[in-house]
């Protein structure tokens, strides 16, 4: 009895041995892709059963049940982070594990430009490929709701940059950083302005950026067209920029701005309303914000654009009457 007893015992032993083997050479061996390199997605929410189909599906060949096995035993199973991944030919289901689990997923970007306006924003999240879109659909304010954002109007309030993002995350997650980024920037540069601005909030100073940020053809003449718009508002003057008119358009607008347009009022006319529009009318950088909260002194009341994309600043409407006729009037046919 015993010696049966010890051969019972033997042969398990060997068993468990053999299957602490087979599993420590499954840990470390390298498993097959159907490419190198391979992308894959692990989708949110996915438990790590659902994870180990999403990986054969993919092309990883490897073994389901003894994958979410190792997680087990590694206590790795509910560290899992969705997001997009790739992998290469060498890979061992260890480090794959390691690498699900520290959240190594692949990045794409998406370049968010200055100048445009939040509608252009929307389409270029629209367009791209790695995002999942989950604002198509919602109107603005559904999309400032969705945001946490504590505001009416979205022009204005998010941050031209580049940014990187994990593929397949949320347009929602890249709107909510730009809008916390420019926040961010927004109340640093105003804490640095200068003193005697004509604008007393910080939004204030947003919408003259976006409107700076749209007049500005060459980086160097920032400044001094910030310099004559806040000028302006400090001689209670008309601001006269066609941007803000163009806005008030919207989509209507064709290209053309006519006449009739400038004496037709709209709240972001700012040729028959004084002062500045009630809201931003595009995206401005930090530059344009720097350029309003600490504009140079000058007496510079008016600019007109050269045509090579630079400005040519006067003190006096007769300076400014010259300006137009020799880099305006010699421009139309």
């Amino acid at each position: 009895m015993k010696r049966l007893f010890f051969r019972v015992f033997a042969l398990a032993l060997a068993g468990v041995v053999a299957l602490l083997g087979l599993f420590v050479w499954f840990a470390y061996t390298p498993v097959g892709l159907r490419q190198s390199p391979l992308d894959f997605t692990v989708e949110p929410g996915s438990g790590m059963r659902q994870v180990a189909r999403q990986l054969t599906d993919a092309g990883i060949d490897t073994w389901p049940f003894a994958l979410v096995m190792l997680a087990r035993v590694t206590r790795q199973a509910n560290s899992v982070k969705a997001g997009s991944y790739e992998v290469e030919a060498g890979v061992t289901p260890l480090l794959l594990l390691d690498k699900l689990t520290r959240g190594d997923t692949t990045q794409a970007e998406l370049a968010l430009i200055e100048g445009w306006t939040f509608r252009q924003f929307r389409a270029a999240l629209d367009r791209h490929p790695d995002l999942r879109h989950d604002t198509a659909g919602l109107s603005d304010s559904e999309v400032l709701a969705r945001i946490g954002a504590d505001a009416t109007h979205p022009e204005g309030l998010f941050f031209p940059d580049t940014y990187l993002f994990a593929r397949r995350s949320s347009d929602v997650d890249l709107l909510r950083r730009a809008h916390r980024q420019q926040q961010r920037i927004l109340q640093r540069e105003w804490a640095q302005r200068a003193e005697g601005l004509p604008y007393q909030t910080a939004y204030e100073a947003l919408v003259l950026a976006s409107i700076v940020e749209k007049e500005t053809g060459r980086a160097a003449d920032r400044p001094l067209i910030a310099s004559v718009f806040v000028n302006r508002l400090r001689g209670g003057m008309l601001l006269q920029t066609d941007p803000t008119v163009i806005y008030g358009i919207g989509p209507a607008f064709d290209g053309d701005l006519r006449k009739r347009d400038l004496v037709t009022d709209t709240p972001y006319n700012t040729y028959t309303r004084p002062g500045l529009p009630p809201t931003p009318i595009a995206m401005p950088g930090v530059a344009a914000l720097r350029a309003v909260l600490n504009p140079p002194s000058t007496e510079y009341l008016y600019f007109v654009a050269r045509g090579d994309g630079s400005s040519a600043f006067s003190r006096t409407l007769a300076e400014h009457n010259r300006a137009v006729a020799r880099y305006i009037r010699k421009q139309q046919p």
